[in-house]
């Protein structure tokens, strides 16, 4: 377990001696994509329905507008805080050219994010560019979602898969999401039909309780999911370690470290998931981070 205690406070949790969490590391690694930076250095995000805001002040955490009851049964397992994050880079660091990522993003942590939110959100991701994807979650969220009053600003939940089975293709391309679009609308009534028989395995519970490997082939059954968009959904969604997502970046950072530069994406994966095992989704962010921030450039 990665604090010491938790206890109520005005407004919100106070999570005191909070290890292995700065909220750059966590919140701006890739993983998510509807929390941002405030001008005090806070997050304000929108997750599980709701809209927090996360601070941290020397080793305590501060999550606002939120309950004990709420920390117990939502944010302890969203932030992953049972988990031993110095024993992870403990054992990552063990390779010597990992520990200069593991070093470098400390702080990081994986998130536990709502697989339909995620799976639509990472189809969005697809050969494009943050601040794209952003923008388009943000529209999706505000034409069909629930809008949340907080510090007198308007926030949206993402919505639900039966409101989403609403929208046209029309309707989400003027979200932003460009040829994506049939890929969401495709997606979205497979699994809104999933409760029948012939649309079974596209029941995304059903989905994530298979093994790492029959998860990563079920989920691509579906229109614009490919090997690392499944990845970054079992990753970030479906608790699958094993999962090793890889980008232009964990491309770079894996030939700067390991490989040679004409090796394929496929062998990127294999490889990554060989050596770092059910650590390999820890890896990957550690990797990822370190390559983005730092500019890698190969020959």
């Amino acid at each position: 377990m990665d604090f010491h205690s938790a206890e109520s406070i005005e407004n919100g949790v106070k999570v005191t001696s909070v290890k292995n969490f700065e909220l750059p590391h966590v919140f701006d690694c890739g993983q998510c994509f509807r929390w941002n930076m405030q001008e005090n250095g806070s997050y304000i995000g929108v997750a599980l329905g709701r809209v927090i805001e996360v601070e941290k002040k020397e080793n305590d955490l501060y999550i606002y507008n939120t309950s004990m009851k709420e920390f117990n049964e939502l944010w302890i397992n969203y932030f992953d805080l049972n988990r031993d994050y110095s024993a992870v880079k403990e054992t990552l660091s063990k390779d010597p050219l990992l520990q200069k990522a593991v070093d470098f993003g400390y702080g990081i942590r994986l998130l536990q994010q709502d697989e339909f939110e995620l799976t639509v959100s990472f189809i969005i991701s697809s050969n494009n560019r943050i601040p794209m994807i952003k923008r388009a979650i943000e529209n999706i969220s505000k034409k069909w979602g629930s809008e949340i009053i907080y510090k007198g600003e308007k926030y949206y939940t993402f919505p639900t898969i039966q409101s989403l089975k609403n929208a046209s293709l029309e309707d989400l391309q003027n979200c932003g999401v460009g040829f994506r679009a049939r890929y969401i609308a495709d997606t979205v009534e497979k699994i809104y039909e999933s409760s029948k028989e012939e649309y079974k395995q596209f029941d995304l519970k059903t989905i994530k309780k298979l093994d790492d490997d029959d998860c990563h082939k079920a989920l691509q059954n579906f229109m614009g999911i490919g090997p690392k968009v499944a990845d970054c959904i079992m990753l970030f969604s479906m608790e699958k370690y094993t999962a090793f997502p890889v980008d232009v970046w964990v491309k770079k950072a894996m030939i700067y470290f390991y490989m040679a530069p004409d090796v394929s994406l496929k062998k990127i994966r294999d490889f990554g998931r060989d050596k770092f095992r059910e650590l390999s989704g820890f890896a990957q962010q550690y990797l990822f981070y370190y390559a983005r921030e730092n500019k890698i450039q190969i020959e």
